[in-house]
């Protein structure tokens, strides 16, 4: 009876000893194994978009000790250079984050194309008050129909037109000009009613094209032809500021939710920062940059307000066509 007690005992203890081991390794697991997200970035890494990517990334490691990390990935790697497949990924939860442009997700619901109307948002000032606003509001709730959460509003700035063929300062310089454009129905109406030839192409095969004469010019904001290098294959460049380019930090909403209320919100403030840091070097860097594609031989032709009220009558049909598909009382947030 003793010896069978004994033998009892001692299983119960290694028993014992097994639990409290199990549950030792695993708690110590739970600690030191991060969170790892993976997160797109449609530009190359020597853009705003990275750096104010890399900016989120370094704010949410530290303040959540290490226990969630992002692994930020440039030139839409994850998508194979295909933008509207990358917004797809973070709807679905492929990826987890990611800076993409409102003109990209209006591929996905044109409303999102409100704020990139021609002149719709003439200058910083108030491109900041509307996107800060309940305008900025209203995009934050469309994009919750599409698993994704708003974290934060950068900038892709205003978007230039570069070519090959001549300067464009007048409507009249556009005609049959083969532009390259992000593919959606709102640029495509734009072009060609000042008479160019718009071609929908992905970012990635834009460089390639201008070299080989597929393509006489495109159209981006200054960082972009920057950090892609277009002004090695663009002679002319036109600053006009016809249309503004938010880029949306944008996180699966579900991926999201898997986090407590305090990491959720460390996550939400470090991607308000990090936007805000993006957009400051967007700004800054915009004088640096004209001089350097000044430098590189590229013809740059600065519009007056006269030549660019042109284009603006030019364009009101573009209007007229699309207050009834984004909606006039979204469309009001804007004006």
């Amino acid at each position: 009876m003793k010896k069978r007690s004994l033998v009892l005992g001692l299983i119960v203890v290694l028993l014992l000893s097994l639990v409290a081991g199990c549950s030792g390794n695993g708690g110590e697991e739970a600690e030191v194994k991060p969170v790892t997200l993976k997160m797109s970035v449609t530009t190359a890494d020597s853009s705003s978009w990275t750096q104010g990517a890399l900016k989120f990334a370094e704010l949410v490691e530290e303040r959540t000790g290490g226990k969630v990390k992002i692994n930020v990935f440039p030139n839409e790697q994850l998508s194979g250079g295909n933008q509207g497949k990358g917004i797809e990924m973070l709807m679905n939860g492929a990826t987890d984050l990611s800076f993409h442009s409102n003109i990209i997700y209006s591929i996905m619901d044109e409303r999102f194309g409100t704020m990139s109307l021609p002149w719709l948002l003439p200058n910083y000032e108030i491109a900041d008050e509307k996107i800060n606003g309940p305008g900025g509001d209203k995009i934050a709730e469309i994009m919750l129909e599409k698993n994704v959460v708003a974290l934060g509003f950068g900038e892709n700035g205003f978007r230039q037109i570069t070519n090959n063929v001549r300067p464009i300062s007048s409507p009249d310089d556009m005609k049959n000009l083969r532009i390259r454009i992000p593919g959606i129905k709102m640029y495509i109406s734009l072009y060609q009613t000042l008479g160019a030839d718009p071609t929908a192409m992905n970012f990635a095969e834009v460089f390639t094209s201008l070299q080989q004469g597929a393509i006489d010019g495109q159209e981006n904001p200054m960082d972009v032809i920057h950090s892609s290098k277009l002004y090695e294959v663009q002679k002319y460049i036109s600053l006009w500021n016809y249309s503004y380019d938010v880029i949306i930090l944008g996180m699966n909403k579900d991926k999201l939710e898997s986090f407590d209320e305090e990491t959720q919100q460390i996550i939400r403030d470090a991607a308000k920062e990090a936007c805000e840091y993006q957009v400051e070097l967007n700004r800054a860097s915009g004088i640096e940059q004209l001089e350097y594609f000044k430098s590189q031989g590229m013809q740059v032709t600065e519009l007056t307000d006269a030549q660019i009220a042109e284009f603006q009558e030019k364009v009101q049909p573009v209007y007229d066509e699309y207050e009834p598909i984004v909606g006039k009382e979204l469309l009001d947030l804007f004006r």
